[in-house]
């Protein structure tokens, strides 16, 4: 077999082994050093040292402490941190009642309530699994109680805490910058505009679906209701200073004031001020916050390290190569070249996760934006859209299994598939409305930072 041959074979056998479930990340590691002593073997082992005399070892060690020291993915730790002392604090808990009940009169206004609880959290959080499963204990039981149909308040829920990806401070988008070599500030600028649009699409989509089926989603009674005073100030207190702190955190990176780890690192001291404000603060929820912070950043580094490896092999066997050849002996036209990357990263979230897709198959695409003439951060808000379905898509919709983890009997899958389906169309629609227009995504970056110019 030929290296290209091997690479082709190589990322089969990946995808293989995932759809069998092995862990993803030492999976990647396995293959990545598996692959990679066969393409820098030298030939000759006379003894046994000699097993270890490859460069495969020395580009592990170097992936590894490329992660390590990368000043931009110093930034998801701290921005972790600041998400779970938020979770923690039971702020988002106050935040999801006020804005319940400050929705009352719109159909569906505990689902609208999840929506908007979840997009805000996504700006103090950035993590999926965190906004999904806070919210499953939150408000599914909530909606659940108040008779709204399973499979629509499944569906909000999932939906919903798959924001954290796109609206920044978007872990995904640091990664993105790594890998792309582009400007952080210039991504979490473009993306603030596609994430409160699809946020808006989704409560539309509620308010409609309510509209035409009111029993999926039931009116909340009058004697539930607190006095309206009692709302806007609960209202108050709950929302405006996690406010100030989100806007002080990303208003200081796009401003240039600060760069992304810098303003982690404020967002997280401010998140431990805001639970000491609330009087949630304590020994016990800051070990907690430390721990599964710790437990998270271990996940992402070893996804890096692993992806990274896989890619470098992938890479040095031709398999890049062979695509990019495909690609471009196809003789697409710009809007068809996006129409099958797109297509082709939509297909890949199917068994994989947003962090595999980003490192392994996206390097591909970045170097035929130029021949295509594609601006590079309109593409990576399209790639930032379509990762959003990574969540969503069946049989590996991260967030359903989320969810799942935390209902347990509550909830049959299937059910909670059905409930997601509907958001798969709103999300293919919104990088259809930004194609039509660009400017949704690259307006704000031009007008804080100038025009790009490649």
């Amino acid at each position: 077999m030929t290296d290209p041959q091997v690479a082709i074979l190589m990322l089969t056998l990946f995808i293989g082994l995932v759809l069998l479930g092995f862990p993803i990340a030492f999976t990647l590691l396995a293959m990545g050093v598996g692959f990679g002593y066969y393409a820098y073997f030298q030939g000759g082992i006379e003894n046994v040292s000699d097993i270890f005399q490859n460069n495969v070892f020395y580009l592990l060690n170097q992936n590894t402490y490329s992660v390590m020291e990368n000043d931009i993915l110093v930034a998801i730790p701290l921005f972790l941190f600041m998400g779970y002392v938020v979770e923690r604090a039971n702020i988002v808990n106050k935040l999801f009642f006020s804005l319940q009940m400050a929705a009352r009169n719109l159909p569906g206004s505990m689902a609208i309530a999840a929506l908007a609880t979840c997009a805000i959290f996504a700006t103090a959080s950035g993590i999926v699994g965190a906004v999904v499963t806070l919210m499953g204990l939150l408000a599914y039981p909530a909606m659940a109680d108040a008779k709204y149909d399973k499979s629509f308040a499944a569906g909000v829920i999932c939906a919903g805490g798959t924001l954290g990806i796109l609206i920044p401070p978007s872990i995904m988008l640091i990664v993105y910058a790594a890998i792309a070599e582009l400007s952080p500030l210039r991504l979490y600028a473009a993306a603030i505009f596609p994430g409160l649009i699809l946020a808006g699409l989704y409560m539309v989509y509620v308010i409609v679906r309510v509209m035409i089926n009111p029993s999926i989603a039931p009116k909340p009674l009058d004697e539930d209701i607190p006095p309206r005073r009692e709302i806007y100030m609960d209202l108050l207190i709950s929302f405006v200073p996690l406010m100030v702190l989100i806007t002080l955190v990303l208003g200081s990176i796009l401003g240039g004031l600060a760069t992304p780890a810098e303003a982690a690192a404020m967002g997280a001291m401010g998140a431990m001020v805001l639970a000491v404000i609330y009087r949630s603060f304590s020994w016990t929820k800051l070990k907690e916050s430390v721990f599964l912070t710790a437990k998270a950043t271990a996940m992402v580094c070893w996804l890096f390290v692993g992806s990274w490896t896989f890619a470098s092999i992938f890479s040095y066997l031709g398999g890049h190569t062979i695509i990019e050849n495909w690609v471009l002996g196809m003789d697409l036209k710009p809007w068809q070249f996006l129409v099958l990357a797109q297509l082709i990263i939509f297909f890949l979230g199917w068994p994989l996760e947003w962090s595999e897709i980003l490192i392994i198959f996206v390097p591909i695409f970045l170097p035929m934006l130029d021949t295509f003439g594609v601006n590079p951060y309109f593409f990576a808000m399209l790639v930032a859209l379509n990762l959003q379905t990574s969540f969503l898509t069946p049989p590996m919709a991260m967030s359903a299994y989320y969810l799942k983890g935390v209902l347990k009997d509550e909830i049959e899958l299937m059910d909670i598939f059905k409930g997601i389906m509907p958001y798969l169309g709103i999300v293919i629609f919104s990088m259809v409305l930004m194609y039509q227009f660009p400017g949704i995504a690259l307006w704000l970056p031009d007008q804080l930072f100038g025009e790009y110019i490649p």
